[in-house]
């Protein structure tokens, strides 16, 4: 077992990418060496290029911690900053199939319906605009018959999912990032192949990193000798590229097209609490049904296969009116954001709920690594009198995050933001709800690789009663918090602030 854990250590997405960088390095180090005498004259060329790509990053068009921490690199580092960048960004070679693939059938097979956006005008004015901008920019509708419910723990999530599962007569689609094997994924494994020797189509996705590398092969054969369709998405590959940072972070389950599962839960028994890793573990998800379960089940085939437009069409509900009962409680807008674009649609839509919250906002994330953008909106909407809280776990599962956060903290809380720790142990919960009117349930983090490097997902609730259940929620988990205050963050080591300072240099590339 302790060999397991140090070889998952080493194989995991971070370690992998480190270690095959840090052997690019050593190898550009011995080639740049081995020159001799003209040696200056390659100094000279390096330098040359680190001030086109510092003058470069300076007006490009991406975010401006990202140019920051790269300048940083170069200046730091001028043998072999510039040629680390150049050699990241040229070997991005993302199957540019999928990206495309999404534009194009997304705007065939998801159509908004006028009637729904008008009725949104009507009930939510402030919201509409949102609405239109995830339809138009995120390229997902906004849907009336609908119904959302609430799971503010991961047993409680995996304990209806399953209850679901059983009811499935046609497919069953489900999507993770994280894999591992123990009480939830053999209790999901032993319902899947049955189902699927039942003749329901069951199609399980994981992510190449993120499942690791030694969770990839055995847990996998038995399901597919059993019947369920398994696929690797985006697969480890011994060789630096940039989309070894793109990630498949969606955590989706879909029945028969009517019923969808969306949240923080992965397949491992930490999340459900079996397994205690960081204390007690807190995720939160919904499950919605209805017509805006269709979305979901979009987003999962652009990501599963090449498909034409009919192979969509054999999955979606034939006969939708039978959702219209499900009619009078609020919109719901499912919606999917990628790294293959430059619309961050996850981070805009968190932005807007900030920018637009008269009384307050809500948010629960286990990463808080974020920009001036971001911390300049937060910090302004409390200036503003909003009441902003942020809970953030007590118990990292990752240090150096946690020292980034910290460093957040003093600049947030000067501003009256108030920052709690869930004292308990690890939150993993991604939401965000404003004026208990407009929320956000999903996968998306705080932090810069939810909002420009994963793939992501979540759903809009406008106007939704389930919305009550996420606040009451939320307070209640603030009660079993920590208020961090100014002294807090005051007292806190030297050591500390400045590692945390240097760190937050380089967020945007952890």
């Amino acid at each position: 077992m302790k060999l397991k854990k140090i070889l998952s250590s080493i194989l995991s997405s971070n370690a992998a990418f480190v270690i095959m960088l840090l052997l690019q390095i050593g190898f550009l180090m011995l080639a740049v060496m081995s020159l001799g005498e003209r040696f200056v004259f390659v100094y000279f060329a390096l330098i040359v290029l680190d001030i086109i790509l510092a003058i470069y990053l300076t007006n490009k068009n991406e975010p401006v911690s990202y140019r920051v921490s790269w300048i940083i690199i170069i200046s730091i580092f001028p043998l072999l900053g510039g040629v680390s960048y150049l050699f990241i960004k040229l070997t991005q070679q993302f199957p540019k199939s999928i990206d495309m693939r999404n534009q194009k059938q997304t705007r065939t097979l998801l159509v908004q319906e006028d009637s729904v956006m008008e009725e949104l005008k009507l009930r939510c004015p402030d919201s509409v605009n949102l609405a239109r901008y995830v339809t138009d920019f995120g390229l997902y509708p906004v849907y009336r018959n609908t119904h959302a419910e609430y799971y503010p723990l991961g047993e409680i999530q995996f304990e209806n999912l399953i209850a679901e599962l059983e009811t499935a007569k046609s497919f069953i689609f489900l999507e993770f990032f994280i894999i591992t094997e123990g009480y939830m994924f053999d209790t999901m494994s032993e319902l899947l192949i049955r189902k699927a020797r039942e003749g329901v189509d069951v199609r399980l996705m994981y992510d190449g990193i993120g499942t690791g590398m030694l969770n990839s092969v055995k847990p996998f054969r038995k399901l597919e000798e059993g019947g369920v369709k398994c696929k690797v998405f985006n697969p480890f590959r011994p060789m630096i590229s940039s989309v070894q940072n793109n990630r498949d972070h969606r955590k989706i389950v879909i029945i028969d097209g009517h019923t969808a599962f969306n949240g923080g839960t992965n397949l491992a028994d930490e999340y459900i609490n079996r397994k205690e890793r960081f204390g007690h573990w807190k995720d939160t998800a919904i499950m919605i049904r209805g017509q805006a379960v269709w979305n979901y089940t979009v987003m999962f085939l652009q990501l599963w296969e090449k498909a034409e437009d009919e192979e969509f069409m054999k999955y979606q509900p034939q006969h939708p009116e039978v959702f219209s009962f499900l009619g009078s409680d609020g919109f719901v807008q499912p919606f999917s954001d990628s790294p293959l674009d430059e619309e961050p649609v996850g981070k805009r839509v968190y932005m807007e709920l900030i920018n637009n919250a008269r009384e307050y906002i809500f948010i629960t994330t286990p990463y808080l690594i974020l920009d001036e953008e971001m911390m300049n909106a937060l910090g302004f909407a409390a200036k503003k009198g909003v009441d902003v809280r942020i809970i953030t776990p007590h118990i990292p599962d990752k240090w150096y995050v946690h020292m980034i956060a910290w460093n957040n903290y003093a600049a947030l809380t000067a501003t009256g933001v108030k920052i709690y720790e869930y004292t308990p142990g690890f939150i993993h919960a991604k939401t965000c709800v404003a004026d208990g009117k407009t929320a956000v349930v999903g996968t998306i983090n705080f932090d810069y690789r939810s909002f420009y490097l994963h793939f992501e997902c979540g759903s809009v609730l406008y106007d939704c009663s389930v919305i009550k259940k996420i606040v009451r929620d939320f307070e209640k988990t603030v009660e079993v918090s920590h208020l961090v205050t100014a002294e807090d963050c005051a007292s806190r080591p030297v050591f500390k602030k400045a590692a945390g300072a240097v760190l937050n240099m380089f967020a945007p590339l952890l």
